[in-house]
Order: C-alpha cells, then sequence, then structure tokens
C-alpha cells in the first residue's frame, strides 16, 4: 500500500514540475485603443468586428471550460467626466452587485489609482445556481479611463482551477495601455478650427422669416466661403450659441418662459442631438437668454438680454453656477450714454483667454469690457470704424485664423465683419444675419501630460463578511476579533454580518473568530493600504472540514516544532478536550523543493511530532490519525518563494464528531 502511494505521489510531483516551464505566449494589441495583452499560445481567441468584446477561451471546445473577456465600452455620460470614479463609489457599487449573487465569497476587491487611469480589482466565488453545488470563480479588474471602461474578467467553474486559475489570472494582469487611450472626457478635447453661427433668417415660398434654428458652419482658412449649412437643427429658436472643448455646440431657447431651462447638446460631426442634464436658473420676467461663449477652460457661459445674469456651466463636472446678478456695466462712467430707456443692449458676448468679457453695444457695435475675475468694467467704449450706422450688431467670436493669428469676428445687422483690434476698424468678410456666433480654437492648448499618480493612501479600511465555509451565509452572530501587539480588538458586525475596521497600512493582525458549533479561526491577515474587501470564512465542525495550522511552524529542513508554534497547538488541544468526541486526522505537506521521498519522510515526521505534542497534552493517541504527503498538494505556485511557503504547512482534518 505504501509503494502504491509512494508511486501516486511521485507521478504528483513530475505533473508540478511540468508545469514550472512557462507556457508560450501569444500577444493581443489594439491599436485604436491603444492596449495590449498576453495569452497562452493553446486558447482561443474571438473578436467583434467593432473590437469591443475580445474573448480568449482555455479550448476550442463550447463552451469552454474557461475564458476572459474584454469588454470596452464607454461610460455614461453622467459619469465620463468625474475626475475620481473611486471617489464617486465605483468599488460599493461592485461589492454591492457581487452580495446579490447566490452563496458568494469575495476573497478581494482593491482599488488602484494610477493618475492617467483608476481600476478596481476583484477575485470572488459564488454558487452557479441556487442550491447547486459546483461554484463559479471570476477573477477581474475594471479600469477607467478617457471617459471608457475597460472590463477583463476570467471565469470558470472552480472544478477547474487547478488547470486554468493561473494562466487566466496571468491573462487579466498582463492588460496594459501601451500609449495615449482615446478619449471621451471633455477636459481631454482639443477644439478644432471651426466656427458657427445661428442664421436668424431664412427664405422661404419666395419670402424671408424668422430662423433662429439653423446652424452655418463657417471654415477659419476662408471664412468668405459658402458656409456648411445645418439646416433647423435646433429643436427651439434660439438666440445664444456657445461651442464646447468637445466640438459640439451648447444652446437654450430664446423663449421668456422664466423658468428652469434645460440647455441643448448639438453633434456637428454627426448631427445629432440632446438635452443635457444642466439646467440654467430662471431668466428674469421679460428677459431671454441671447448670447453664449465659451472660457479658457471649455467652461461655457450664458447672459441675459438685460446683462443682469451670467451664468456658467462646467461640462467637467456638470456644476452650473451664477457669476453676476446685476450688470457690472452699470458702474461704468458711460452707462447713462447705453442705458436709457429705448437703447440697443450690450448682453451680447464672447470671452479672450486673459479673462476678459467682451461685451457690443447693439446700436452702433461699440465694444465695451468687463474683467470677469473682478467683475469690474473698464472705464471707456470702445468705437468701430467701418461699419454701417444701422444698429443691429448682434455678437462677438475671438478666433485664430489659418496662420494662428487672432481675430475678433462681429455680426452685424445683415453681415459679418473681422475687427482689426489695432486700428479699431472693422472690414465687411461676408453677408448674412446671425443671433450668435461659437468657436473656441483660441483656446487650443497642446495636449496635457498624464497626470502624476497620487501618494499612497496613509489608511487603511478593510470590509467585508463572516461567512459560513460550507454554506457561504453571513454569521452575524460570530465574534470576531483581531490582536496585534497583545491588544485585542473586537470588531462589531452588521445583520448580514458584514464588518469595517480601520488601521494603518502593513500592520499584522491575528484575526480569531468565535462562534458555537463551529471552529475557532486564528489566522493572520495584514492591512492593505486603501478601502478594500475580503471575507472571512468560518468552518462548521463537521467531518471532512479541513483547517491550516498557519502558525505552526518547524526548523528549517527538520520536524522540531519551534516555541512560536505552541500557542496555536494549545488552542487545537483545548478544542479537542472540549469536544471529546472530535477525532482529526493531521495533514503535513512541504513545498516541492529537493527530493520528493525525502519530502514525504518529513511531512510524516513533523505531523508525527504534533501529535505527540498533542497526546503530551492530554489528548488520547487513538483520537488522531496522521499522514505525509509531501509536496503532492500544493496550495500555491512552487515557481516563487513567497508563494512556495505556503506549501509547506500542517492541517487537520475533522474525521469524527460524536
Amino acid at each position: 500500500m505504501k509503494v502504491l502511494l509512494t508511486l501516486v505521489l511521485a507521478v504528483c510531483w513530475f505533473r508540478l514540475s511540468a508545469q514550472k516551464a512557462s507556457a508560450p505566449k501569444e500577444v493581443y494589441t489594439d491599436v485604436r485603443a491603444h492596449i495590449r495583452l498576453t495569452y497562452p499560445e493553446s486558447w482561443q481567441r474571438q473578436r467583434t468586428e467593432s473590437r469591443t468584446q475580445v474573448t480568449f477561451y482555455a479550448t476550442a471546445k463550447r463552451p469552454a471550460p474557461a475564458s476572459v473577456m474584454l469588454i470596452i465600452s464607454p461610460l455614461p455620460t453622467a459619469q465620463q467626466d468625474l475626475p475620481d470614479l473611486l471617489a464617486h463609489g465605483q468599488p460599493d457599487s461592485l461589492w454591492r452587485s457581487f452580495r446579490g449573487l447566490p452563496r458568494v465569497q469575495v476573497l478581494g476587491l482593491d482599488q488602484l489609482d494610477a493618475g492617467s487611469y483608476q481600476e478596481v480589482r476583484y477575485h470572488y466565488t459564488f454558487a452557479s445556481a441556487p442550491g447547486a453545488a459546483g461554484r463559479t470563480r471570476v477573477v477581474g479588474r475594471r479600469v477607467w479611463r478617457g471617459g471608457y471602461e475597460y472590463r477583463l474578467e476570467y471565469r470558470a467553474a472552480t472544478s477547474q482551477d487547478s488547470r486554468y486559475l493561473g494562466q487566466g489570472q496571468q491573462v487579466v494582469a498582463s492588460f496594459a495601455f501601451t500609449g495615449a487611450a482615446p478619449s471621451r472626457r471633455y477636459a481631454d478635447q482639443r477644439c478644432d478650427d471651426k466656427m458657427y453661427g445661428i442664421a436668424a433668417l431664412r427664405y422661404l415660398d419666395e419670402h424671408w422669416e424668422d430662423d433662429c434654428r439653423t446652424i452655418h458652419e463657417f471654415s477659419v482658412s476662408d471664412p468668405t466661403a459658402p458656409p456648411k449649412i445645418h439646416r433647423r437643427v435646433l429643436p427651439f429658436q434660439s438666440y445664444a450659441l456657445a461651442k464646447g472643448f468637445d466640438n459640439c455646440l451648447y444652446s437654450v431657447t430664446k423663449a421668456p418662459t422664466d423658468t428652469l431651462e434645460y440647455v441643448y447638446r448639438y453633434d456637428p460631426a454627426t448631427r445629432q442631438g440632446r438635452y443635457t442634464a444642466w439646467q440654467l436658473p430662471a431668466q428674469g420676467p421679460e428677459n431671454v437668454w441671447i448670447s453664449a461663449a465659451t472660457d479658457d477652460r471649455g467652461d461655457l457661459y450664458f447672459m441675459t438680454s438685460d446683462a443682469g445674469q451670467l451664468v456658467k456651466v462646467s461640462p467637467h463636472d456638470g456644476k452650473v453656477t451664477v457669476v453676476w446678478t446685476t450688470d457690472p456695466v452699470r458702474q461704468a462712467p458711460y452707462y447713462p450714454s447705453i442705458g436709457f430707456a429705448g437703447a440697443g443692449s450690450h448682453s451680447n458676448f464672447c470671452l479672450d483667454d486673459a479673462g476678459t468679457l467682451y461685451q457690443v453695444y447693439s446700436t452702433n457695435g461699440s465694444l465695451l469690457k468687463v474683467d470677469l475675475t473682478t467683475r469690474q468694467p473698464l472705464p471707456e467704449l470702445t468705437p468701430l470704424a467701418g461699419l454701417p450706422k444701422r444698429g443691429g450688431y448682434s455678437d462677438l467670436l475671438f478666433q485664430n485664423d489659418e496662420a494662428g493669428r487672432r481675430r475678433l469676428y462681429l455680426a452685424g445687422p445683415t453681415a459679418l465683419y473681422r475687427v482689426d483690434m489695432a486700428r479699431n476698424e472693422a472690414s465687411l468678410v461676408r453677408r448674412g444675419t446671425y443671433t450668435d456666433l461659437a468657436g473656441c480654437n483660441l483656446f487650443r492648448v497642446a495636449a496635457q501630460a498624464a497626470p502624476a499618480p497620487p501618494p499612497p493612501p496613509t489608511t487603511a479600511t478593510w470590509r467585508g463578511r463572516v461567512l459560513d465555509a460550507v454554506t457561504f451565509q453571513p454569521l452575524p452572530q460570530a465574534q470576531l476579533r483581531l490582536v496585534a501587539s497583545g491588544q485585542e480588538t473586537p470588531v462589531p458586525l452588521t445583520p448580514d454580518g458584514a464588518f469595517t475596521f480601520s488601521a494603518a497600512p502593513g500592520r499584522s493582525y491575528t484575526v480569531r473568530t468565535l462562534l458555537a458549533g463551529y471552529l475557532s479561526s486564528d489566522s493572520t491577515h495584514t492591512t492593505q493600504a486603501g478601502p478594500y474587501v475580503q471575507d472571512i470564512l468560518v468552518k462548521p465542525l463537521a467531518i471532512g472540514t479541513t483547517l491550516r495550522l498557519d502558525k505552526v511552524q518547524f526548523s528549517q529542513g527538520q520536524a522540531v516544532l519551534l516555541a512560536s508554534s505552541f500557542a496555536a497547538l494549545d488552542e487545537l488541544a483545548a478544542l479537542l478536550t472540549k469536544n471529546p468526541a472530535l477525532t482529526i486526522e493531521l495533514r503535513g505537506h512541504t513545498d516541492n523543493i529537493g527530493v520528493w521521498e525525502k519530502n514525504i519522510v518529513l511531512s510524516e515526521q513533523r505531523v508525527a511530532a504534533v501529535k505527540a505534542y498533542l497526546v503530551g497534552h492530554g489528548i488520547a493517541a487513538p483520537r488522531i490519525t496522521s499522514i505525509g504527503l509531501g509536496g503532492a498538494e500544493p496550495r500555491a505556485s512552487n515557481l516563487q518563494e513567497n508563494t512556495r511557503k505556503l506549501n509547506r504547512r500542517v492541517e487537520f482534518r475533522v474525521t469524527g464528531v460524536q
């Protein structure tokens, strides 16, 4: 019999040794998404035509016993511009979704802020179906960058762990970015050279009528060329138009509703539009939103027809801010000359890159200036030469020309003008009547370098649940205690068995769980930096239950117990004394370094030493059997010492409880 066992163990050892050789790898790259990963050469790859979903199958057979799936998808609009998705609860959302699975155990859930991207890494198992014996293992990453989510997951039955888990984990871990990935985030966009205007009139059935819904698109290289027409693309008549850094146009109705109004987004590239979630405040009685502009951060500004209200909308975070509620020009010495009853308006405006707000007096085209930071007007009007005397000047726009020179465009009563700011002189560009102009290439800047990762967290927050190791049901009645430096800290559990514990990162704790009918656990846990999730399993006192004695250690290469082992063995002796019907089998394990026959002998000698200790503390010898398995049943990989040491262990299995 012993010869047969030796033969079996030898076969196992050779099989494990063969796994040391790393399997040949294939490299998958996506040059458009700027990503890469590696996968075993024996695995099969399947990709959708859009390249937004790639699946790597462990075998050619379908369904495959194991697979890794990569899905690239845009984040919801409400999330794509958030600067910190981790702070907005993405890890918590994932944890809640995992807890909704049948009989789930979360082995790990932690997060990383790398500066240029953020991610959550997770590992959990759950019942394949309610009441089913089989379990499914999932190891994954959710990576967020540039308004996209990259979801990578290994999935297989836990029965496939020994064959595919290591390979699947390597595939998941190998995912990386290879360069500047495409971005949907507003802050990452660069404004193009196109400028736009809302057409005030249209010619229909041989006569002119109000339009204010059609947008004309001009080329900066030749503004005199016929514009591209986006015919009646606004769902309302509008006087106000601004261009965002995302090259979309933003507008609001000109109706004097005196109520909250949603901002509308129109994309000239796709000719599609929709309302945003941004709401401008009520504009006041007998007022309309008459003009809009963009600043050097890409924020959008809207002004009422009496210039009494200026509102800023930040597409970066969706925040709407009232800049002022009183027209600052009223403080200017020239105000009486433009603010009398029946005078024209001065509420059409634009912004330069120095924080100055320019307004145009509609009656004669004179320019007004306000310091946007101090809300103070400059003391003088600037009249312009070369303009017709007839009123109807409706907007301004700074725009760089094809040579990079700054130009100020002015919408007149029947034409578009370009202003020479040095001479304060206007010249005709083209005919046309526009209620508002929009562009933003004045503020175009070079792409910013990726942000540096933030400093590592200075605290650790461990969350999880205490679960039955067989049923994976919560055990809220258990007692959880964490011990460090001789000090024991009770940790309360919620009604669903959940706990939260905060400490310094990298600190080791002895984790003790106590509950009648269960084996008291006594394991070591080292806290991780930042928030993370890891459940605790408590094993019921039942035949077949196996528990590792992690603190039982021996002299190197010998069967001599170290003194640090005595406390754990005393607890095992106490358990056996408290439960006189309990019988156990001691199981000894080694790594696979050295001669396998000697490893078997060493493991037998070590469990014999443990048995002798227990017998010496009053436990009857017949209640304890033992077996030495050498390196036949590794708990972890033998390729590296940090995992190989986990295989050198003693554990006990319950063989009888009555």
